[in-house]
């Protein structure tokens, strides 16, 4: 990490929950499958669901009811999606945290930045309710005085827009602020944000390489960060 920042911390880190911090796909598949049951449609199962992680919650049930990675023209019909939705928030808000489980290396780092006095943030496209639960049930709020959720702003990401709130919440400038992410969304919003973003290679990004978005610095592993 210092080595982005000419041998020094960042003064600001900006965390994504799912995928970075969170292995959170199979509670969102179990939630999935479960809406698709009800509505007399085939369980898609939690490799299918994990390739379309990343979006929002909006965007996984639409990926789930037409059977794509990345849905274009292929959206569903209005009043499918209409029914599916509030199907899949009743699921999922009754198993959120079931399965759901940090990964190695992110309660590590997360101890050492706030040890080292760095201001941290968390940014993701999850709903901010269900954000709101799974930071309580993970002890993870003492971590972060910024909290946003897909629904927080006007615009997620890719949008610049939350990585520029938080920025501005915390009265940090760009150069001195990093952002860590699993997938497209995260790097493409750092690099308009015009911060440095580190990605990891375990996270959700639609079967796709973080590589292929040129991040700053990738890791396989959180704590490869903290030294």
């Amino acid at each position: 990490m210092k080595s982005l920042f000419k041998g020094e911390l960042p003064q600001l880190v900006l965390f994504d929950l799912d995928g970075t911090l969170l292995d959170s796909v199979p509670d969102l598949a179990l939630a999935v499958d479960r809406m698709l049951t009800a509505m007399g449609m085939p369980e898609a199962g939690e490799d299918r669901v994990r390739n379309w992680v990343g979006n929002g919650a909006q965007m996984l049930v639409k990926r789930a009811l037409v059977g794509l990675d990345s849905p274009v023209e292929n959206e569903p019909e209005f009043a499918l999606f209409d029914r599916a939705f509030p199907l899949f928030l009743q699921h999922y808000s009754a198993c959120c945290s079931e399965k759901s489980k940090l990964y190695s290396g992110a309660i590590e780092l997360l101890t050492a930045l706030q040890s080292a006095q760095v201001d941290m943030g968390l940014i993701t496209n999850k709903p901010i309710s269900f954000t709101e639960t799974l930071m309580d049930d993970f002890g993870l709020n003492d971590y972060f005085p910024i909290i946003l959720g897909g629904d927080s702003l006007t615009e997620k990401k890719p949008h610049p827009l939350p990585l520029l709130y938080a920025m501005e919440k915390a009265g940090v400038g760009p150069e001195k602020t990093l952002m860590v992410g699993d997938s497209r969304s995260d790097i493409e919003a750092a690099q308009a944000a015009g911060c440095k973003v580190v990605a990891v290679t375990y996270g959700y990004n639609h079967g796709e390489p973080v590589a292929r978005y040129a991040p700053d610095l990738i890791v396989d592993n959180l704590a490869e960060l903290i030294n």
